[in-house]
């Protein structure tokens, strides 16, 4: 992997890599993550032709067809850091991030064009947490959450981009949040894509043990920066009845997310008063 581009001036425009899921399934997602760039003084471009960068494909083996969808990646972004017309490339995705930054160097190691401009590319694709922080200086975005907060750390954020610091700094920034640890907080949820299908019994098994570290830390919502570990938890939480549910990001920084009313217990009925057993009881009760 190259070394991140460093910048001599506050970048300027960057191009949204959106990914599959939040623009098929989250587009909501996708307007918060513009709404975060635009707050933070960065225009936003849009390529309408970018597709999947190819992550499905690669992790389950299928090179061969991974290969045509990051040679389209690579042609339809790198050009548009090449000619200036952007500064950086920024996805709300940590495993989609890790993609285009990581692995097209291996996909393509074979392809000696293709590769140096993979590698030209990585090196200013930023996962989004990461661009706020590390480069614009931003971790204060005006977001309020009147309730608890737990994150969790998604692996490929964590393990492959060694993002960590740079989320929990702005939802510490979150006004009105109290933030609560959850306990495991850097154990996979079990969702790892294909995965959760080939092994669902033990995709399923991560999964609760996940839902149950949440139901104990009490929390109203835990926020993640992957839309696919959120659906895999929120399926989880959902069938244990548990009102907490996993939320991106963006939906917090961006005050999309409301706190459901916790549940009262039931008011408590009299306890009924035993009969008297003897005259002289009932007399003394009267």
């Amino acid at each position: 992997m190259a070394h991140k581009k460093q910048f001599d001036s506050p970048p300027r425009r960057v191009a949204l890599f959106v990914t599959c899921m939040v623009d098929m399934i989250y587009p909501e997602v996708g307007m918060a993550t513009v709404e975060l760039l635009e707050r933070s003084g960065v225009e936003v471009v849009f390529p309408a032709e970018q597709t999947c960068c190819g992550q499905p494909a690669f992790n389950s083996g299928f090179w061969d067809e991974a290969r045509p969808l990051a040679r389209r990646f690579v042609d339809i972004f790198e050009p548009l850091l090449r000619q200036k017309q952007v500064d950086a490339i920024v996805a709300p995705s940590g495993s989609c991030t890790t993609m285009a930054s990581h692995f097209y160097q291996m996909l393509l190691k074979d392809e000696s064009d293709y590769r140096e401009r993979a590698l030209f590319l990585s090196a200013a694709t930023f996962e989004l947490t990461e661009f706020l922080v590390d480069v614009l200086g931003v971790t204060e975005v005006g977001a309020r959450f009147d309730g608890r907060l737990t994150y969790h750390a998604c692996c490929h954020l964590l393990r492959e981009l060694g993002i960590d610091r740079q989320p929990r700094m702005l939802l510490d920034a979150v006004e009105g949040a109290e933030q609560v640890e959850l306990a495991g907080a850097e154990e996979c949820c079990g969702f790892g894509g294909l995965f959760a299908i080939k092994n669902s019994g033990i995709s399923t098994a991560m999964g609760q043990r996940k839902a149950q570290s949440i139901a104990k830390s009490a929390a109203d919502a835990v926020t993640l920066c992957d839309v696919s570990c959120m659906t895999h938890i929120n399926g989880l939480l959902s069938r244990e009845g548990q009102r907490c549910r996993a939320v991106h990001i963006t939906q917090v920084l961006t005050n999309q997310v409301d706190v459901a009313a916790r549940p009262q217990p039931a008011p408590r009925e009299p306890e009924a008063r035993p009969a008297p057993r003897r005259w002289q009881d009932d007399k003394a009760t009267r």
